[in-house]
C-alpha cells in the first residue's frame, strides 16, 4: 500500500508518518524542506521534495498513491487565506481526477460547517467542498475530520502561562472540545490504512472531554504547579495583539472571524458522541470537577484553523521555539503540561498548522 502524507513536520503529521511505518507502510511523505525529516526516519520513509500549491507537483507526487493524508499548509501572510486554501484544495482535487486515488483524510475543523462567516474556517470549507465535488467525479472516498481545539496551541503563548494567564475572547465558562493532536493521528491512520470504506464522510474529533477555559487553566496549574487564571478579552484587545505581532489586517480579521462567526449561531453538524470521543489521559492530580462535559455536555468548537491558533494568537511564531528550546521544565508549560501530553509542536505545516 503506498500512502501520501503532508505537512509530515507538524503536529498531526509528525505522528501519522511513524503509525504508518509501524503499521508496516513506507510513506512517502511530501515535504517542502527534507532537512525537517529526522533521521531516524529516513530508512524507512520515501521522500517527494516540492511545495503543496503547486498542484503539478502534488499530482506527480500522489500518481501511484492509495490514500492521501491532506492537511492545508496554511500561509496567514498571503494577501487571500482562504483564496490560497481553495486553491491548494483545487491541486489535491485535480490530481484525484488524475491519478484515481482511492482514499483522502483531510483535516478540517469544527465550524467548517458553517461555510460562510466563520474567518479562516471558510477557507476549510471551499476545500471540503472542492474535494467532495472531485471525490463525486471519482468514486475517491473522501473523510473531512472535524476537530476540535489542539492542545498544543497552549504551547505558543509560553510566555503568558508562565505569567499565569491564559487568554481568548471566548466566554471563559463556554465549554469546547479540548484534542491531543495524537488523537487526530490515530484517527486518521485507521482511516488511512482501512480498504472497506466509500463515500463522503464527516467525522468530529473531539477529544476525552469539553473543557470551558476556566477548566482549563485549573488543570494546566494543576499540571505545572503554576497558578493560571483565564482571562477574557475584548476582541479589540486581540486585533491590537496580533498587529503588534505583525499580522497583516487580512489575517487579523480572518482569526477574530473564527471566533466571532461560531459564536453567532454555529450549531455543530457532529456532536460529542463515542465516535468523535477520544481517549487521551488527563494529567494525574486535575480536578475532578474539570472535563465534567465529556459526555453529554454542550459541544464548543475549534478557535482556530486546522489544524491550529492559540489561546492568546500574538506569540505563535516564536512560542514554538521556545517550547522547543524548554521542554518539560517546570513553569515551562510544554506538551507533557497540557491537558493530555500532546507529543509535538507544530502545525498544518508550519506556521499554526499542522504540518
Amino acid at each position: 500500500m503506498r500512502v501520501a502524507v503532508t505537512t509530515p513536520t507538524g503536529h498531526v503529521g509528525s505522528q501519522v508518518v511513524p503509525m504508518l511505518c509501524q503499521a508496516g507502510v513506507r510513506p512517502r511523505l511530501l515535504v517542502r524542506n527534507p532537512d525537517r525529516v529526522g533521521p531516524e526516519l529516513r530508512d524507512s520513509v520515501e521522500l517527494a521534495v516540492g511545495d503543496q500549491r503547486d498542484a503539478d507537483y502534488v499530482a506527480e507526487a500522489t500518481c501511484d498513491v492509495e490514500a492521501v493524508f491532506w492537511v492545508h499548509p496554511d500561509d496567514w501572510a498571503s494577501p487571500d487565506p482562504n483564496a490560497d486554501a481553495e486553491r491548494t484544495g483545487a491541486g489535491l482535487a485535480a490530481a484525484m481526477l488524475q491519478n484515481g486515488i482511492a482514499r483522502v483524510v483531510f483535516v478540517s475543523s469544527v465550524g467548517a460547517e458553517m461555510r460562510h462567516g466563520a474567518g479562516f474556517l471558510d477557507g476549510l470549507a471551499r476545500v471540503e467542498q472542492r474535494l467532495d465535488a472531485a471525490g463525486h467525479e471519482t468514486g475517491t472516498a473522501v473523510l473531512h475530520l472535524r476537530c476540535g481545539y489542539f492542545m498544543t496551541n497552549l504551547l505558543h503563548d509560553l510566555e503568558g502561562l508562565r505569567a499565569g494567564r491564559l487568554t481568548t475572547i471566548r466566554p471563559l465558562e463556554e465549554p469546547m472540545p479540548w484534542v491531543d493532536p495524537r488523537d487526530i493521528a490515530t484517527v486518521a491512520t485507521l482511516r488511512l490504512l482501512a480498504q472497506d470504506w466509500t463515500g463522503r464522510h464527516v467525522q468530529a474529533v473531539h477529544g476525552p472531554a469539553d473543557l470551558t477555559w476556566t477548566e482549563a487553566a485549573e488543570v494546566l496549574s494543576i499540571a505545572t504547579g503554576v497558578p493560571i487564571e483565564a482571562q477574557q478579552i475584548t476582541e479589540d484587545e486581540e486585533r491590537a495583539a496580533l498587529r503588534a505581532a505583525g499580522m497583516s489586517e487580512v489575517a487579523v480579521e480572518g482569526i477574530i472571524g473564527m471566533n466571532v462567526g461560531r459564536r453567532e449561531g454555529l450549531v455543530p453538524e457532529q456532536p460529542r458522541s463515542v465516535l468523535t470521543t477520544t481517549p487521551a489521559a488527563w494529567p494525574a492530580g486535575r480536578s475532578p470537577t474539570c472535563g465534567r462535559h465529556s459526555r453529554d455536555g454542550p459541544e464548543g468548537e475549534r478557535p482556530e484553523r486546522s489544524q491550529l491558533q492559540s489561546p492568546t494568537s500574538p506569540r505563535r511564531s516564536t512560542a514554538s521555539q521556545t517550547a522547543s528550546a524548554t521542554g518539560t521544565a517546570v513553569n515551562a508549560p510544554s506538551a507533557a503540561a497540557c491537558p493530555t501530553a500532546p507529543p509535538s509542536v507544530a502545525s498544518s505545516s508550519g506556521t499554526p498548522k499542522p504540518a
